[in-house]
């Protein structure tokens, strides 16, 4: 497999992997705040959002590739 290819399918890997998570990230944010942990689940919520936005520049990267 060819560089750009390799690249193109390692970009669609980080995607799904990081989307596979975001269930359980939101689980375990409502755990935190059961325990009253309000702070901890804004920042599992914070990092929730800024994965999501590697995901937008992941898909960017990915558009520039196809």
């Amino acid at each position: 497999m060819e560089d750009r290819e390799r690249l193109r399918v390692m970009i669609e890997h980080w995607i799904r992997h990081n989307e596979s998570h975001f269930e359980e990230y939101r689980r375990w944010a409502e755990v935190a705040r059961a325990l009253g942990l309000e702070g901890v689940d804004r920042k599992i919520q914070e990092a929730v959002d800024r994965i999501r936005e590697a995901n937008r520049f992941f898909e960017e990267a990915l558009r520039q590739i196809v």
